[in-house]
């Protein structure tokens, strides 16, 4: 396939969508967006600014204050969170088409993304019919009960790695919670997002529910981070951009979920199933083009198998299939943006220095005619890696991995745990009492145990370390867009000291 594919229709222009209208920048300001096959820019985009920002929250405020959507039996709201699953699933073709070309990620992993993006409406939907709060009874006396209510407008910032499926992780629990949205997705890929406003308006969402304001971080997150009216900041994205977030909303003491990155280590101990932790640990960090915050992007070896391992990994490896991402026997497509190309790049050419290079290390050859300057890096793998390397240390996030060494399960628990970050684990072993006691040991927020990243969406997701701070995934979601009230009944006479009789 050497003919570059455009989707049908693509908009001209991509605007903000606030208080029911699709609406240009109110100064007027915008941007260009690129797809990272040919690097060119194929549409532009409203450039929000505070004014925008200003604008979206008034429209969120007046709906959550004014509204019908939090006050809606939780039965209403789920048939409507039903009706919008059932709409993105029908447009999952042109929505695969179209992430693809703006993220670079091959279609057959793009095409799961609606289906994913669905299932976690339908989730919260289920979840809040089925949800239940604490009663507690002291007999005779008192009678306690937890009342829940959402909390108001909730902020919400995205990445631009598979960005239709993890705004919808972030939309589904504050839509289904009662909560109004402004959603500020990720400059690099604004398209997809464009395509909530019809779906939620189809479905029957009030106006005002959801707001999206594109832009850069530094405009249109940075001001929606700081507006007074907005008591919820969900942000998923770089670990010192969180920090900065961090600090932004301390001034009004905001309520914070942050999924940063990660430098996830897979172990691997001699007496693994060989071939699913080759086959599970190439898919960990090669899927999604390496674009995953969850990636295994560091494998630890058992010094038994390790020569026998790396020469399989590298072999496979090579064979990887890079090219188009409409293509759909690409395996590795094109990274999102040339300046996020020239991050992966540089840290390709540091690896040279810090480890043995047994595949890859540059662009890959024979690219499709008319795709020469796309965003291509060939699965890179180096073996041999110290672990106070950088490329040990530091997040690549993309098509890069780290190979090294252990003895023990003391040295492998040292390694493991000897980065900044805690998002994610991979244990492989088959013995039952090392794979419990090793994982529990493991500083990270999840770890599977002979899989690679299968997610319970009832299970909490988040990370420790620099890697983020609280946990959404099933009830947790729910608990961070609502308020908690404690209503205490008096059953009983009470007890009262009679101060100043």
């Amino acid at each position: 396939m050497s003919k570059h594919f455009v989707p049908e229709n693509l908009p001209a222009k991509i605007q903000h969508y606030i208080n029911g209208e699709f609406v240009d920048s109110i100064g007027g300001e915008t941007f260009e967006v690129l797809d990272p096959v040919t690097n060119t820019a194929y549409t532009t985009a409203a450039a929000g600014q505070k004014a925008d920002i200003d604008a979206a929250v008034a429209a969120a405020t007046e709906a959550f204050k004014n509204g019908p959507w939090p006050k809606m039996k939780a039965r209403e709201r789920a048939n409507v969170l039903y009706k919008i699953a059932d709409a993105v699933v029908a447009q999952q073709d042109r929505l695969a088409e179209m992430e693809t070309f703006d993220t670079g990620l091959p279609i057959t992993q793009a095409k799961g993304q609606a289906q994913r993006a669905a299932e976690n409406f339908r989730f919260f939907a289920d979840l809040i019919v089925a949800q239940h709060d604490t009663a507690l009874k002291v007999p005779g006396t008192q009678i306690n009960y937890v009342n829940r209510k959402p909390i108001g407008v909730a902020g919400l910032i995205t990445p631009w790695n598979t960005p239709f499926m993890l705004e919808s992780w972030k939309l589904a629990p504050s839509i289904a919670s009662g909560c109004t949205v402004v959603l500020k997705p990720a400059e690099f890929t604004p398209l997809s997002a464009s395509l909530w406003a019809t779906i939620f308006e189809e479905a029957g969402l009030p106006k005002g529910v959801f707001n999206l304001v594109n832009g850069m971080g530094e405009d249109a997150g940075d001001a929606l981070v700081k507006h007074p009216d907005v008591p919820l900041i969900s942000f998923t994205g770089e670990s010192s951009t969180g920090q900065l977030i961090f600090r932004n909303c301390a001034e009004n003491l905001k309520g914070m979920s942050m999924e940063l990155g990660g430098k996830s280590p897979a172990i691997v101990f001699d007496d693994a199933d060989f071939d699913a932790a080759i086959d599970s640990t190439l898919f960990g960090v090669f899927s999604l083009n390496g674009e995953r915050c969850t990636a295994g992007s560091r494998i630890l070896v058992q010094r038994g198998i390790y020569e026998k391992f790396v020469e399989a990994y590298a072999a496979r490896a090579k064979n990887i299939k890079v090219g188009d991402p409409h293509d759909p026997a690409t395996q590795v497509g094109a990274l999102v943006h040339p300046e996020h190309y020239d991050k992966v790049m540089s840290y390709v050419e540091i690896g040279k220095s810090e480890g043995r290079l047994v595949a890859g290390g540059g662009r890959p050859e024979n690219l499709p005619e008319g795709q020469e300057n796309g965003s291509y890096v060939a699965p890179t793998v180096f073996a041999d890696v110290a672990p106070d390397a950088r490329i040990f240390q530091e997040e690549i996030f993309g098509p890069v991995v780290a190979i090294t060494p252990f003895d023990t399960d003391e040295e492998a628990l040292q390694l493991a745990n000897n980065t900044r970050y805690g998002l994610a684990a991979y244990v492989w072993t088959n013995d039952l009492k090392r794979a419990h006691n090793f994982a529990q040991d493991i500083e990270a927020g999840m770890v599977w145990l002979n899989s690679h990243n299968v997610r319970d969406l009832r299970s909490p997701f988040g990370g420790v370390k620099a890697s983020g701070l609280g946990h959404e995934g099933g009830y947790r979601s729910i608990d961070f867009y609502t308020d908690q009230q404690a209503v205490h009944i008096t059953l009983g006479d009470v007890h009262t000291p009679k101060f100043g009789a």
